[in-house]
């Protein structure tokens, strides 16, 4: 099984220290004002993510173990509890069974998952409960997921999550200044919530289903980026349209322009929607193709997911016991 453990692996925790943080750039509009999207093209390059490379049996393991590496387990619904907060934090801790683990040849491997997702009132549970293990709180803040609150209303928001102990915050962006084209407005938010996360990283959501075109996606990524973004995301998952490989696309490569022209490294999580292990697997083949094996470790990449570490540990049973488990028997199921 020695294969299973091919992907190189940096902790999570590599990304909590200032000297792996985007520190931002001035506002400059050239870059915003210049971007050229060709639809076309990016839908090509999309509709065929999951059909040019394709990895099977224990390579297929080796990537899904590793995948578990960069989620955010994620609850952000409206009957969320803390005895619902401790249980995903307790499976963050143990993602995988014990027997499963040892029936794959990584019983020694330490294996979590990239974070936990919280609304803001759960904060102080999720980092009570994980205490010790390394696992980073992220928070949902700003009017998640509409951003529609009061300027003042968001800025003490993201102030009382990360005194409560939240290592990352994950804030939403004002829609209306991207469709009003008010890129001026958006870096001047996205630079005080920047500010106000202090030592918190901040993953700035765009909510690409509400953005109109690929191009507004490719300029608020940028605006946000120059702002000091530590990671983009995609969508808070409540949009109708959340995670596309087309959206992404176009995003990473937004990340890959701001790498090249400023040298600072910006991450990137998808969210919204993925499931399954193949939509895990595209998007680990996007970042693997588009920006290279650095943008595969949590510190760069992370996956916004609920129920996608069902999926993994089913289709890893099923590699190791040739047989899926029914999903009553998920913890998380």
């Amino acid at each position: 099984m020695a294969n299973v453990t091919q992907l190189p692996v940096k902790g999570a925790s590599a990304a909590h220290t200032e000297e792996g943080r985007n520190p931002g750039t001035k506002f400059d509009l050239g870059p915003v004002k210049d971007v050229r999207v060709n639809r076309s093209a990016v839908e090509r390059r999309a509709a065929t993510m999951g059909t040019r490379r394709t990895v099977k049996k224990e390579w297929q393991a080796a990537w899904l173990i590793h995948a578990i590496r960069t989620i955010d387990l994620t609850t952000l619904s409206g009957d969320d509890t803390p005895g619902t907060v401790k249980r995903l934090c307790a499976k963050a801790r143990q993602p995988l069974r014990a027997e499963l683990m040892k029936d794959l040849g990584i019983a020694d491997m330490p294996l979590t998952t990239g974070a936990v997702c919280v609304y803001h009132s759960l904060v102080k549970t999720a980092v009570d409960a994980l205490k010790g293990s390394g696992i980073p709180v992220a928070a949902v803040s700003t009017g998640f997921p509409s951003g529609l609150t009061p300027f003042p209303q968001k800025i003490e928001e993201i102030k009382a999550s990360v005194k409560d102990g939240a290592a990352e915050i994950d804030i939403v962006i004002s829609r209306e200044q991207v469709l009003n084209g008010d890129w001026r407005a958006l870096y001047d938010e996205v630079k005080a919530f920047r500010e106000a996360c202090g030592p918190a990283h901040m993953k700035a959501i765009i909510a690409m289903g509400e953005l109109g075109t690929l191009k507004n996606i490719m300029r608020a990524s940028l605006v946000c980026m120059q702002a000091g973004s530590d990671f983009i995301k995609t969508s808070t998952g409540k949009e109708p349209t959340n995670a596309t490989i087309a959206g992404s696309l176009v995003m990473v490569r937004a990340i890959r322009q701001f790498h090249e022209q400023t040298g600072h490294k910006v991450g990137f999580k998808p969210a919204g929607g993925i499931r399954t292990t193949k939509q895990a697997l595209e998007w680990l083949i996007l970042m693997k193709e588009e920006l290279g094996d650095e943008w595969l470790q949590p510190h760069l990449f992370r996956l916004g997911a609920s129920a996608l570490l069902n999926d993994i540990e089913r289709q890893l049973e099923h590699y190791v016991y040739g047989r899926y488990a029914s999903m009553q028997y998920q913890p998380l199921g």
